[in-house]
């Protein structure tokens, strides 16, 4: 062997465990997160296409970061309420969670398939933190796309969100918020 050849197989050596390592960590910056507000005077529903997301497959660690502006609602109006009288967005303006996924391991992750798992942490919304535990789904695709999935309630008074008494009939006192992510690879 040359001593070239020794360098770059010496480097290859090197760099494998920070090749593997990547393949266990994975991230999103445009995750969707939909919230759904179902009363019998009306629907309220809006969407967040800009929720960013960390998760380490080989500690299951997971974390997300939610822009609480970055919700749309099909009315300006339902919209301006939601961060100026509600979520106080100016004041609180981010949703986070950091957390576990339990339910599949680094291994699992390198085979396409889909895996029910858990997510239990600390959820903190407008300024109040609550430990939850969420069910949900990772689908790993053939390609290293992970696709991960959950859906659960939340309710606004759990996080100290006051809804006025005039507008109470209109929001929910429970929340549905459904979660989907497409993580590539780090």
């Amino acid at each position: 062997m040359t001593m070239k050849t020794i360098k770059i197989l010496g480097l290859l050596v090197a760099m494998t465990p920070l090749a593997l390592s990547a393949q266990e960590r994975f991230a999103t910056r445009n995750g969707h997160i939909t919230f759904y507000s179902s009363t019998p005077v009306e629907d309220i529903e809006a969407h967040n296409r800009k929720v960013t997301s960390v998760w380490d497959a080989s500690t299951g660690a997971i974390e997300f970061a939610v822009l609480i502006k970055a919700f749309e609602f099909e009315k300006a109006l339902m919209q301006e309420h939601f961060n100026e009288n509600y979520m106080e967005s100016n004041t609180h303006p981010k949703a986070n969670f950091k957390g576990k996924m339990t339910g599949i391991t680094a291994d699992e992750v390198k085979t396409a398939g889909t895996y029910v798992v858990t997510v239990s942490g600390d959820l903190t919304i407008h300024g109040v933190t609550k430990n939850v535990s969420i069910p949900g789904s990772v689908v790993v695709g053939p390609s290293g796309v992970v696709k991960a999935s959950s859906e659960f309630i939340v309710k606004p008074e759990d996080h100290n969100i006051a809804i006025p008494g005039v507008v109470r009939k209109n929001i929910a006192e429970t929340i549905k918020v459904t979660v989907d992510l497409s993580l590539d690879p780090l």
